[in-house]
């Protein structure tokens, strides 16, 4: 062997012409022969490798391999009727297949192949386990939530009862003069009144809870919730004079089924920015729905409790009729960011801080203000609590032992400036610019106790809500000229989304493999993304559907659809007093801001058909001082001409006539100066 491997030669480009008329070419008339195709052949142990076969398919002894052992090409051997016998430039028609030569072997392999696809289909389709005989259905319908960011809300009922989902409030705009906050119209709700057999709450945010105390001022119902929740309600209820209607709390346990009418409904832990989020499994005649409520998946929460996705996988291979799943953060690609990555952003800038330290969060993101304070109280700092809904909810979560502090460490706020300024850690409201909360009246030097000093760290841990932009920026202008140092969005983990980005909401879709799929939660862009997200995960498009606010969709094993409209809309809330604000008295404040006030006031002799004297104008908002009395000329006018050619039997009507002269006003602005004012007539008919 060893001589052989001396003796061969480097191959070249160069194709040998066949030896002896034991290799044929393509000039003999045997070639000519059509080739038949070779049958497999199977080594009988005798075989070498490389060694040529005659046209039958044999090996002939006598000839020299074409290859040696190490599949080198022997020079001297003879070849074969192929220009070359490596098999890498045979034909994919020449080449044997790979379930040739057994067939019972083959036959194994192509019913395995045929169980593993069918393994996958039904694993994939468990929701094929649903009952398509059944009569039963359920119709949802969102109140609040789709569309826009907060105000959740949504009802789900049988034919003879009904449950509703949360009841949430929302952010006025910015030109919702003096309204507060937004909650649901509860006008569908008292249709269906009688079939309401409890409530359903999710989490403690406030865009999930905010509207229950004015509901509850209408009509009460059972409040199915974890402790947490229910915690932070009572505070609501006893600032609203509703202590009484603690009564109607229901306190649930995670993984335990309570049965509510016709809903069977089970509370599935899930980690999200507030401590105690649960996500909801409701099962009826009709099947299972999901409803993620507001989540993230976060494996490194600062509880340890993660989210408990073995639930999700056993529904899912039960069989899940629906599922609606949080769509706030549908454009974001791969995953959200653990809550504890902002702790380390904390200790870091705590370890460089020469001063106070202040920072501004959510109230309700209890486990933010854990690490904050868990971090303040490292460096050796006393605690100081700021602003009525922390401190409620920070307590709160201390009684109810979610979280643990010994009370020694915290500080009142006049207390603050017995202490040197690097031994305090004050924790406030405000993150979101709001003109009423502890920031903002640090910040513009309003504050009873803290005055913003240069030396101070303040923190910002929050992202501003969509419409809140403005307010954010205001209050930031106002800390950075009072020349503090402010860590709002230098650092990129010093804050972080509670809700799910893209990878996270494909997990609990494949978890839960619907047969349907509802995306809720978010505006509707963000609600159209998350569609695609879950067709992309295997939901048929056709069993998809987008909601808005109002939409009532019907869904049973056989089909899903939308099948009427409900009023919905939105009452404005003033805060400070707690009670509502008429929509009329919103939209004229709009129309003031926007196109100003005329007030007219005027005397007139029903007898002599005539002004007793020129009418008083008076203009808000419309014109400059500058242009005021031109204006009035104007106006006088106006009214002189109206009284002199307005009937008889108009003037003795002085209502319809204060209707007449504001139509007249206005349609003569409107020629002028392309505005609508609010026109205010007060007509004395003498």
């Amino acid at each position: 062997m060893e001589e052989k491997k001396k003796e061969h030669k480097p191959q070249t480009n160069e194709i040998k012409k066949p030896q002896n008329n034991e290799a044929k070419t393509p000039q003999n008339n045997e070639a000519k022969k059509p080739q038949q195709r070779r049958k497999p052949q199977h080594n009988n142990g005798n075989k070498k490798p490389g060694q040529p076969k005659d046209k039958d398919g044999n090996v002939n002894p006598n000839a020299k391999a074409a290859n040696d052992k190490d599949g080198n090409i022997n020079p001297n051997a003879k070849k074969p009727h192929q220009k070359r016998n490596n098999r890498k430039f045979q034909s994919a028609r020449t080449k044997p297949s790979a379930l040739e030569g057994n067939e019972k072997w083959q036959n194994d392999m192509r019913k395995t192949i045929e169980a593993n696809e069918k393994m996958h289909k039904e694993r994939l389709q468990k929701f094929s386990q649903l009952d398509l005989k059944t009569d039963a259905k359920i119709r949802i319908t969102p109140l609040g939530g789709l569309g826009e960011i907060g105000g959740n809300i949504c009802v789900f009922e049988t034919d003879t009862s009904a449950i509703i989902l949360d009841v949430g409030m929302s952010f006025p705009s910015e030109d919702m003069h003096g309204v507060d906050i937004l909650i649901p119209d509860f006008t569908y709700l008292r249709t269906i009144k009688k079939k309401i057999k409890g409530i359903v709450i999710t989490h403690a945010h406030e865009d999930h809870i905010g509207a229950l105390p004015y509901l509850f001022k209408e009509m009460q119902f059972p409040i199915y919730a974890t402790p947490l929740p229910l915690g932070m309600i009572a505070n609501k209820f006893d600032e609203h004079g509703l202590k009484a209607q603690k009564k109607l709390f229901r306190p649930v346990e995670k993984r335990k089924v309570i049965k509510i009418g016709d809903f069977k409904v089970e509370w599935i832990h899930i980690t999200h920015s507030i401590i105690d989020a649960s996500s909801l499994a409701i099962t009826t005649d009709a099947g299972t729905i999901i409803h993620t409520g507001d989540f993230k998946i976060d494996h490194t929460p600062i509880d340890g409790y993660v989210t408990d996705l073995n639930r999700f996988a056993y529904y899912g291979e039960k069989g899940v009729l629906a599922l609606l799943s949080d769509s706030t953060n549908s454009y974001k690609e791969g995953i959200t960011r653990s809550e504890s990555t902002v702790g380390k952003t904390f200790d870091a800038i705590f370890s460089k801080a020469k001063g106070r330290v202040i920072m501004s969060t959510f109230s309700s993101n209890i486990h933010r203000v854990y690490q904050a304070i868990d971090y303040g109280v490292k460096h050796g700092r006393k605690v100081c609590v700021i602003g009525r809904s922390m401190e409620r909810n920070l307590f709160t979560a201390m009684d109810l032992g979610y979280i643990k502090f010994d009370k020694s460490i915290f500080i009142d706020p006049h207390e603050v400036n017995k202490y040197n300024d690097k031994e305090v850690l004050i924790v406030t409201t405000g993150s979101q610019g709001e003109t009423m909360s502890a920031l903002y009246r640090m910040a513009t030097d309003e504050h009873r106790h803290i005055k913003i000093k240069t030396s101070d760290q303040i923190i910002i841990s929050a992202k501003a809500i969509p419409g809140n932009e403005g307010s954010v920026s205001k209050v930031l202008n106002f800390l950075l000229k009072s020349g503090a140092s402010v860590a709002y969005q230098d650092f990129s983990e010093i804050h972080v989304s509670g809700h799910a980005a893209q990878e996270e909401q494909k997990l609990i879709l494949r978890l839960t493999k619907p047969k349907f799929f509802i995306p809720v939660h978010g505006e509707y862009n963000h609600i159209v993304k998350h569609r695609e997200t879950g067709i992309s995960c295997g939901v048929p498009a056709r069993n998809t559907i987008l909601m808005g606010d109002g939409d009532q969709i019907e869904v049973c094993p056989k089909y899903i659809k939308k099948v009427k409209s409900v009023k919905v809309g939105k009452v404005f809330i003033d805060n400070q007093i707690n009670q509502q604000i008429a929509s009329d008295v919103v939209i004229d404040r709009q129309n003031m801001a926007d196109a100003g006030l005329v007030m007219i006031v005027a005397q007139i002799d029903k007898s002599e058909h005539k002004l007793i004297s020129k009418p008083k104008v008076v203009s808000y908002g419309l014109v400059s001082d500058a242009k005021d009395h031109a204006f009035s000329k104007d106006m006088e006018g106006i009214v002189d001409q109206f009284v002199v050619n307005a009937k008889k039997d108009l003037i003795q009507n002085t209502r319809a006539f204060e209707n007449e002269l504001r139509a007249v006003v206005r349609k003569h602005i409107f020629r002028k100066m392309k505005k609508y004012p609010t026109i205010v007539p007060t007509i004395f008919v003498m």
